[in-house]
C-alpha cells in the first residue's frame, strides 16, 4: 500500500478511492463480496475503509490499522464526509472502469471542483508484476487446474454429457478444498468446441469428437486458467492438422516470451503462422491476457499492445482455431516471465492425446 501512497503523492492526488474488490484485496489483503453495498478504501492523507458494518470485524482481522467507516443499510456518504473532512481536498483519484455512475456522482459531490484522475494508470503497472509469494500461490492454483483437466479426461466415455464431465471436474476440485472456480468451467464436445466461448450443455460425447476443456481455480485470492483439447477415440487428418497448427502457434509465441519483447509481437507471431496456413479468420481473439487476482486483467495481450514484457509478469498464451460445424482447438498456459525467458505455471501435457473409448 505504501507504494501506491507514494505514487499518489507524485501525482498530486489528495485522496484516492478504490472500490473494486480486486484492488481492495491487493492493497489490504481483505477480500469480500459486498454485493450491492458500497465497499472501498480511501487512501492518502486520511486513509479509511468504508464497508457494511457487519463486515468490520473481518476487516480488523486482517490487521487494517487505519480508520474504518462501518455503515448499516443507509446512505454512507454523510459518514464519509464527516470522517474525511473533504473541504480541503482539491484532487481525487477514482477507478474509472469500475465505479458506477451513481456512486461517482455521490463521490464527486463530496469534492466539488476537485480535479479527477484515474487510478488504473497507477495500480495496473503495480499489479502486473508479481512477487515470489504471489507467483508461488499461482503455481499451486495452476497445479489444481492441471488436476481438473486430468479429471475431465479420465471421465470421458461415449454418451456422457458435457455437463456431467463438468460436474465431475468441479466435484473433485471441491474435494481438494477449492472454494471457487476463476470462471465458468467449459467442457465442449465436437461442433461445440468450434465456439470459443461455448456453453456446456447436454450434448453427448461421440467417437471422433474433439473435447475442449477451459477451466481455472481461485486459490488464496489468485487465479489460474488452462485450456486443453483432446480427441475422443479417433482423430481425422483435418483434426490433426488443426491441432498441430495451434500447437505450433503457441510454441512460437512462447519462444518470444522474454523480458523486453513487445507484447503485441506475441500475438503477431502466432497469428501470422495461423493466417499463413489459411485459418486466420478462425482465430478471432487475442493471444492471451494478464492473470492474477482477476482471471482477465491488465495487460491485454493483443497485437496493438506496445508495452514490453517485464520479469515476473504473469499472463496466458492461448491461440485457438475454431471451425464451425467441425470443432475447435485451444491450447492455453499460464506463463511467468523470468530473467532469461519464461516458465509455464500450468504443466498438463500438450501433445495431441487420443482418449480411448470406454463403455458405461
Amino acid at each position: 500500500m505504501k507504494d501506491v501512497q507514494n505514487l499518489l503523492a507524485e501525482k498530486n492526488i489528495d485522496v484516492a478511492f478504490f472500490n473494486s474488490t480486486e484492488n481492495v484485496f491487493y492493497l489490504s489483503g481483505f477480500y469480500t463480496d459486498p454485493h450491492e453495498r458500497l465497499m472501498g478504501m480511501f487512501l492518502f492523507k486520511k486513509s479509511a475503509f468504508v464497508l457494511p458494518a457487519m463486515e468490520v470485524d473481518q476487516l480488523q482481522g486482517t490487521g487494517w490499522s487505519y480508520d474504518s467507516i462501518g455503515y448499516y443499510d443507509h446512505n454512507p456518504w454523510e459518514l464519509i464526509e464527516k470522517k474525511l473532512g473533504t473541504k480541503l481536498i482539491q484532487s481525487i483519484g477514482l477507478e474509472s472502469e469500475v465505479l458506477n455512475y451513481k456512486r461517482s456522482e455521490s463521490l464527486l459531490a463530496l469534492f466539488p471542483g476537485s480535479h479527477v484522475s484515474f487510478l488504473e494508470e497507477i495500480i495496473n503497472p503495480l499489479r502486473v508484476v508479481k512477487d515470489e509469494n504471489k507467483i508461488a500461490t499461482m503455481k499451486k492454483a495452476a497445479e489444481l487446474a492441471d488436476f481438473g483437466v486430468e479429471v475431465g479426461i479420465n471421465t470421458l466415455q461415449e454418451g456422457i454429457t458435457e455437463m456431467e464431465v463438468l460436474a465431475k471436474i468441479e466435484y473433485e476440485l471441491k474435494k481438494k478444498g477449492v472454494k471457487e472456480m476463476s470462471f465458468s468451467t467449459m467442457v465442449l464436445f465436437g461442433e461445440h468446441a468450434g465456439e470459443p466461448h461455448g456453453k456446456p450443455g447436454n450434448r453427448k460425447l461421440k467417437k471422433g469428437d474433439f473435447v475442449l476443456f477451459d477451466l481455472g481455480v481461485v486459490l488464496d485470492g489468485y487465479c489460474s486458467d488452462i485450456s486443453r483439447t483432446v480427441a475422443f477415440d479417433s482423430v481425422s487428418e483435418r483434426q490433426k492438422e488443426l491441432y498441430d497448427l495451434v500447437f505450433s502457434a503457441q510454441a512460437a509465441a512462447l519462444a518470444e516470451s522474454k523480458p523486453g519483447t513487445r507484447i503485441g509481437d506475441l500475438d503477431k507471431v502466432a497469428r501470422d503462422l495461423i493466417s499463413n496456413a489459411g485459418y486466420g479468420e478462425y482465430f478471432p481473439h487475442r493471444i492471451g491476457h494478464g492473470i492474477g487476482i482477476n482471471v482477465h486483467e491488465y495487460p491485454s495481450m493483443s497485437h496493438l499492445n506496445d508495452h514490453l514484457l517485464e520479469e515476473n509478469m504473469v499472463f496466458t498464451i492461448e491461440p485457438g482455431v475454431y471451425v464451425p460445424e467441425v470443432g475447435g482447438v485451444r491450447i492455453e498456459d499460464d506463463v511467468v516471465i523470468t530473467k532469461d525467458g519464461y516458465k509455464a505455471l500450468t504443466a498438463f501435457p500438450k501433445e495431441l492425446l487420443v482418449v480411448s473409448s470406454k463403455k458405461h
